[in-house]
């Protein structure tokens, strides 16, 4: 089979080609696996920090990709949920123990053996991956495939974010960073909480306009104060200055929610602007996501069905997965960057 596959650790700025195009045996599924013929694959930022070595280490080599849908094409001889020919997706999470105190308490997302697909085991980025069917998903039909890719991560880890803010229909709600996750945020936002004013904050007019074009009642850039305080605040984005800079626009009580699994550290001075007063006190609260559970992918799929949550995409071939990167690290986005394996 075709695969893009990470070798080693880069930088993006340096190298711009991180990944080599290669011809890989096609995967064997075991006895609880299906093996999937990928149609799409969304990019994902948390590949930038794989590539560029802010996640826990790849196994090398290693094909990325965590966004996945397709066709199971076989299966193994225990297999009982798909069949030959199903549409499935498969998430980031590729698989957990089941029996640890967090797996057993529902937060399969903080196993201690958590297993990511596309670092500790072969993704998306290529014509055919092996999956366990525990860690594998039906795709409402609501969905061309390349619609549904992000859903997967963006949607899923955005579904996440905005269940953690503990928001209430009413409340403001902040966004900052406007890309994949974020601009199916504010599709949720307005299903689930009309009465909610959404703001956002994003260093592109670009990325604003979209904003405002999506219902954001107010688009400014990172550094504005928003014309209301908030309720609460989503950060989507690779940096440590929105979050500083978010911090002052909370209400008392407020809590910012961190959607990055990772931050860059080119601006990590920045921390040092943090003041008590105006940032933290008044019972503010910082909350991270880690990971996404099977949970929140079932149940989110089911919402984007139901609404529906259409993401907007731009495509690239598999070949091409190299120039979406580059594009990714750079700041090049409208919606989500998908990958036609097919």
């Amino acid at each position: 089979m075709k695969a893009m596959v990470l070798n080693k650790i880069c930088s993006l700025e340096e190298n711009k080609v991180p990944l080599e195009l290669a011809n890989l045996k096609d995967p064997v599924p075991g006895d609880n696996e299906i093996l999937v013929k990928v149609s799409a694959c969304g990019v994902c930022h948390t590949e930038l920090d794989e590539i560029e070595g802010r996640t826990s280490p790849p196994r090398f080599p290693v094909v990325p990709g965590h966004e996945v849908i397709g066709r199971v094409e076989e299966r193994g001889g225990k297999v009982k949920k798909f069949n030959i020919g199903d549409r499935v997706g498969i998430g980031w999470i590729y698989s957990a123990c089941g029996k640890c105190v967090s797996c057993l308490e529902d937060n399969e997302n903080l196993c201690e053996d958590f297993k990511a697909t596309g670092r500790d085991a072969n993704g998306g980025y290529a014509e055919y991956m092996a999956v366990m069917e525990d860690f594998a998903y039906k795709i409402p039909e609501a969905f061309s495939d390349m619609e549904a890719a992000p859903l997967l991560c963006a949607g899923a880890i955005g579904y996440r974010s905005l269940k953690l803010t503990g928001i209430r229909d009413g409340q403001n709600l902040g966004l900052t960073g406007f890309g994949a996750s974020a601009h199916l945020v504010i599709k949720m936002a307005g299903k689930k909480y009309p009465q909610s004013k959404v703001f956002v904050f994003a260093r592109s007019e670009k990325e604003r306009s979209f904003a405002r074009e999506l219902g954001a009642v107010w688009a400014g850039e990172t550094e504005e104060e928003s014309p209301e305080k908030l309720n609460c605040i989503i950060d989507t984005t690779p940096v440590w200055k929105p979050i500083v800079e978010a911090l002052k626009n909370l209400k008392k009580g407020g809590r910012l929610v961190i959607n990055a699994i990772r931050k860059e550290n080119a601006d990590k001075d920045y921390l040092l602007n943090l003041n008590y007063p105006t940032h933290l006190w008044l019972e503010k609260e910082i909350k991270s996501v880690a990971n996404v559970t099977r949970k929140d992918i079932s149940e989110f799929l089911e919402l984007a069905a139901r609404i529906p949550i259409r993401p907007e995409v731009q495509e690239f071939e598999l070949e091409e997965a190299n120039r979406a990167l580059v594009e990714l690290k750079e700041q090049k986005i409208r919606g989500a960057k998908v990958l036609n394996c097919a």
